[in-house]
């Protein structure tokens, strides 16, 4: 039986405190997107109780779809309203796990800097161009890592912009539907 090195448990440490805060941060995320859910489903739930209260009171045919006219632009700009809270969560969900993973990474790519430094001065003579390609492989490394979080972060800053456009669009589109006077049973537009 093999017994692990103070360095090795201090890794597995570090490893599974990495695997539980990102785990931990993925689930608090869950738990506002459940929270978010909950919270539409009662407003819903109260809404649609409201609606059929006013429906059921109406006799007359052009209320009626006057009624279910109004009823539309609420719901439209709710649903706007219900996709951009969801994007946010998820946005900052994902901006959490990406620090500590950055954090993580730093730590490892210090490491594993350090271990190569380390192996350079304890280098038998000759391996130099061994050690040189270890730390143009650590750098390459390091600049993709960092090339992918830009990229990363860039496309969702460009899914949150186009999220706000589109959510702009719609509500004036709303809005402008909704400041239309419903049209009356057999009549033309």
């Amino acid at each position: 039986m093999t017994l692990l090195s103070p360095e090795q448990v201090a890794a597995q440490k570090a490893n599974v405190d990495a695997f539980f805060g990102v785990a931990g941060k993925i689930f608090e995320g869950f738990e506002k997107l459940v929270a978010l859910n909950v919270q539409a489903v009662k407003a819903t739930l109260a809404e649609t109780q409201e609606n059929m209260a006013k429906v059921s009171g109406t006799t007359e045919p052009p209320q009626w779809f006057a009624l279910q006219a109004g009823f539309s632009g609420p719901f439209a700009e709710k649903s706007l309203s219900y996709g951009k809270q969801v994007f946010e969560i998820a946005s900052t969900t994902q901006a959490e796990v990406t620090q500590l993973a950055q954090t993580y990474y730093e730590r490892y790519n210090d490491r594993v800097q350090a271990l190569v430094e380390e192996a350079a001065k304890h280098a038998p003579t000759g391996s130099e161009a061994a050690i040189a390609a270890w730390k143009s492989a650590i750098a390459a490394t390091t600049t993709l890592y960092e090339t992918l979080q830009k990229t990363g972060q860039q496309a969702v800053q460009f899914a949150g912009s186009n999220l706000d456009v589109v959510t702009a669009t719609a509500s004036k589109a709303v809005q402008s539907n909704a400041e239309k006077p419903p049209v009356a049973a057999g009549a033309k537009r």
